[in-house]
């Protein structure tokens, strides 16, 4: 048998997380009454993976809990553009953090340190200050 390979929590984000929010987000859009191409463009995919969202064929590796369902969705009315898509990604992450859902996607998919716990390994951090568009650059 082989050993499962020991990711990252930022892994887990990057392989799980980030799709599934991508995914959330875009079907709230559409739901909102916006083109699929018009969602499409301003999340950076194609329209192609919008209509497999809509069918179930993409995104449905993880089961995300009600409330963070409904952060979504909040954070898809708030979504104007490039840069707010990337400021309520990042809101949603926090929160994924924070409400330890991350450790439960976490332990789906990879081993876990014994006696790991996200304040001591670095996952939840207090978020001291917005970040400006300047800063990013």
């Amino acid at each position: 048998m082989v050993n499962k390979a020991m990711l990252h929590p930022q892994e887990i984000e990057t392989y799980y997380v980030i799709p599934t929010i991508r995914k959330y987000i875009a079907l709230f859009l559409v739901e909102q009454g916006r083109k699929q191409k018009d969602v499409a463009a301003l999340l950076g995919i194609h329209t192609a993976a919008i209509s497999q969202y809509r069918s179930k064929k993409r995104g449905m590796q993880i089961t995300l809990p009600a409330e963070i369902l409904v952060e979504m969705k909040k954070s898809a009315s708030r979504i104007k553009d490039h840069f707010s898509y990337f400021q309520e990604t990042q809101r949603l992450l926090h929160l994924i953090r924070k409400t330890r859902v991350l450790c439960q996607i976490h332990h789906q998919f990879s081993p876990i340190p014994q006696g790991c716990d996200p304040h001591k390994i670095g996952c939840i951090t207090k978020m001291t200050t917005k970040m400006t568009s300047k800063e990013c650059v």
